[in-house]
């Protein structure tokens, strides 16, 4: 028993590696072809226990960032941080276990390996897009995002991440399958092969959006204001000189682009003496600047807020707020808690939905603001109105660590899902302008006061994924396993 749980650990603790900034994209085949190796032989309570373990290694290993904000900003000392991200890791785990347990639950008994491993392919898929939805969703490390410098990235603009994830998962139970399958079977494991990676070549290059207008110029600015230091009262007026001197080297830029609350202060109170002198200022400049604040609204409502400068003032308000981070769900049971911890908590508003896109430079685009840009189907209801996407983030919380290369993977995956490009705008980095193919078409470096600047091309069209969004892959995957189940339940039927 002792073997196969280290073997489990251990193969969700490499699949850290396939995702940035390590991008060993085949530890993510390989990591499943040893989880679902074990599966095959193993009993629901044993394939839960491999599949907790599993993800206990993946989750473990790629989110212990979370320590870093937890103890640095919540006011709980290092222990109880790491003991509260390893808590969290262990929660995110129960989906792994879930499908290793429905995996080995679900086909007949007697079922031959091209069964048990199509079902728990589509399993997977379907599990992992819950971990993305379920309770506000926590779609980090999905399988999919570890391919985006792989050839089955070209299944992201016709089926979005989750798409690529059951790629990732098919490729690994066809291999096993070729080694494990006799006869016709083997065939069908290398129509699944080819099927995964023929179309990932074919799909890849693909155009699906054209041109809309002519490109416009943009300019990144990335402050690097250490998050210790950000709401220093103090700090206040040397931050706003700052992005103030950086932003009027720029003015030449059509767009330019602040992070996620640049000016750490509600806009209220910096209206007379900042806000409207920046926004004449771009006025005259005929340009648009894009501001992160924090924005107030009767009602004691508190925004996290992108609000744009220049021809016409408009604000971006977020949607899709961070569990415990800007709003405490569960208020009621857990405010005690919280309370009796100490544990400083935000409490903002989410934005409304359906409101209006802003207009940048003369065109619509999407805005996403921190980690909404990891909910795909989220970004692309700014389709097809928005010629082009931003995203304004604040990595800082987490230091140096691997959230900052994963989040920018995650924005190359919408970049590619919605065949636009993406403006990346973060305080300490990794600041980016992104091409519709997924492609960084320019970084600054990570921890570096910088202003990024090139040329973005609005586009129209939709992509596939675009018009389907994760439905499409979620009712395939759900389709798909309704054979096993039908199977099983007319194996389970008493007879009469």
């Amino acid at each position: 028993m002792l073997p196969r749980s280290l073997l489990a650990f251990a193969a969700g603790s490499l699949t850290v590696l396939a995702f940035a900034p390590f991008t060993l994209h085949f530890l993510a085949v390989a990591g499943t072809f040893v989880l679902f190796l074990l599966w095959l032989d193993a009993s629901p309570a044993q394939a839960f226990r491999e599949g907790w373990l599993y993800g206990a290694g993946l989750m473990g290993f790629g989110v212990f960032w979370m320590h870093i904000s937890i103890d640095q900003f919540g006011n709980v000392g290092t222990l109880l941080a790491v003991v509260i991200t390893l808590l969290f890791a262990a929660l995110m785990a129960l989906y792994y276990g879930a499908v290793g347990w429905l995996a080995v639950k679900i086909p007949q008994a007697q079922a031959g390996p091209a069964l048990k491993l199509v079902s728990v392919c589509l399993l997977w898929t379907l599990f992992e897009w819950l971990r993305g939805w379920l309770l506000s969703g926590f779609p980090w490390l999905a399988l999919g995002y570890s391919q985006i410098d792989s050839i089955l990235a070209g299944w992201a603009p016709l089926l979005g991440v989750y798409g690529v994830t059951l790629a990732v998962a098919l490729t690994a139970a066809s291999l096993l399958g070729l080694l494990l399958a006799t006869g016709y079977s083997r065939l069908l494991f290398v129509a699944l092969l080819t099927m995964s990676w023929g179309g990932g070549f074919l799909l890849t290059g693909q155009a699906w959006t054209r041109a809309a207008g002519k490109p416009i110029s943009v300019s990144i600015v990335q402050g690097n204001v250490a998050q210790q230091e950000k709401w220093r009262q103090e700090n206040l007026q040397p931050t706003l000189d700052l992005y103030t001197a950086l932003t009027r080297k720029s003015w030449h830029s059509d767009l330019i682009i602040w992070p996620e609350t640049a000016v750490p202060s509600f806009a209220a109170q910096v209206e007379e003496s900042f806000l409207r002198p920046m926004e004449m200022e771009a006025k005259a400049n005929r340009s648009t600047l894009l501001v992160g604040i924090a924005d107030w609204k009767p009602g004691n409502k508190y925004y996290n807020a992108m609000l744009a400068l220049g021809n016409e003032r408009a604000a971006y308000h977020k949607r899709h707020l961070v569990p415990f981070g800007e709003f405490l769900p569960l208020k009621p049971l857990l405010q005690p808690l919280i309370n009796w911890l100490q544990i400083p908590m935000s409490d903002f508003s989410p934005g409304r939905e359906g409101s209006p896109l802003l207009t940048l430079a003369g065109w619509s685009a999407g805005i996403s603001i921190c980690y909404e840009d990891a909910f795909g189907a989220e970004v692309i209801a700014a389709l097809p109105q928005a010629a082009f996407l931003v995203n304004a983030s604040n990595d800082a919380w987490f230091g140096d660590s691997l959230a900052l290369p994963q989040h920018l993977e995650i924005a190359r995956m919408r970049a590619l899902e919605s065949g636009r490009y993406l403006l990346r705008s973060t305080n300490t980095g990794i600041s980016a302008i992104i091409a519709p193919d997924g492609r960084v078409a320019a970084a600054s470096p990570a921890f570096e006061r910088d202003v990024l600047t090139g040329l973005v091309t609005p586009l129209q069209g939709m992509t596939p994924y675009a018009r389907w969004g994760n439905w499409a892959i979620v009712s395939f995957a759900a389709g798909g396993l309704l054979i096993p189940v039908a199977m099983r339940w007319r194996q389970d039927k008493p007879v009469v």
